[in-house]
């Protein structure tokens, strides 16, 4: 018998998406100085995602791979868990002060992608019809979090009442726990033998490459700092849950994609503690 109902870990996601994460949002981004350092959480998530979608388009030519399991690999290697999973890490990582710099990563960078990169692949390898501008700039328009960050910068140097900021900081103190337990709801190990190969590759890149060419993007920029040091950390975090969700609402390769969000977390423990002794 099941202890909690089937639709347990949607109604955890959808509370963080409209509460939890919005409110973490309100409390933590007018903390932040601005600064040229903002400028790297904002880029590197899209340089990765050029370079993750390249290389894996060049290795599924060379490697022959069906349409559904490239499609599916270019949802899952570029896109990275830097919300649900990224904040518990970042926190327990580097502490309160890098959650800033994470939340920008994945508002800025991430869910951004998600919707738009997201939506041309789907289309190029689901055989959807093509998006429409229009429709892709209503989903990031009345997205919760985005709506929230917006509100934060627009509210820098204005006193808020102690009584909105306790409640807010009430329902924040939600997001951590509340995400650690619906990916644990969601993850599964069940694969295709079709998919090993696929999976090796797309969980060393998602897993080792990213995170090293983000650290040797900031070395050669000679950018330091925490900004710098978190957007390097999320750059290694594994797929994301949304992208899974995504492909398997399509068809592609759903059963791979289990095996990315699942197996990568629990080996992404191992990679980052290693890119944070690097960073060290």
């Amino acid at each position: 018998m099941r202890a909690f109902p089937e639709a347990a870990a949607q109604v955890l996601t959808s509370f963080v998406i409209y509460v939890s994460l919005p409110a973490v949002i309100l409390v933590q981004i007018p903390k932040i100085e601005l600064s040229t350092d903002l400028l790297i959480p904002f880029l590197m998530p899209w340089a990765m995602i050029l370079v993750s979608a390249t290389l894996v388009w060049s290795l599924a030519r060379i490697f022959r791979w069906s349409k559904s399991i490239t499609g599916a690999l270019m949802l899952l290697v570029p896109l990275g868990n830097t919300s649900f999973f990224g904040f518990p890490m970042v926190n327990a990582f580097f502490g309160e002060a890098g959650i800033p710099y994470a939340l920008l990563y994945d508002q800025l960078g991430t869910f951004l992608a998600l919707a738009t990169y997201g939506t041309v692949v789907v289309a190029v390898y689901a055989g959807q019809e093509q998006a429409k501008v229009k429709d892709i700039l209503r989903k990031i328009a009345t997205f919760p979090p985005l709506l929230a960050l917006l509100l934060a910068f627009a509210l820098r140097g204005w006193v808020v009442p102690q009584a909105v900021t306790f409640m807010l900081e009430g329902l924040a103190a939600t997001l951590i726990p509340l995400v650690i337990i619906a990916v644990g709801m969601k993850m599964e190990f069940r694969l295709e033998r079709e998919h090993f190969s696929p999976l090796a590759v797309g969980l060393g890149l998602k897993l080792v490459l990213a995170p090293l060419l983000a650290l040797l993007i900031i070395r050669f920029l000679g950018a330091e700092g925490l900004a710098a040091q978190v957007s390097v950390f999320e750059a290694g975090m594994p797929s994301q849950v949304s992208a899974w969700a995504l492909t398997m609402s399509v068809g592609l390769a759903p059963r791979l994609g289990a095996m990315m969000v699942g197996l990568g977390i629990l080996l992404s423990f191992a990679t980052l503690s290693g890119v944070w002794w690097l960073l060290g």
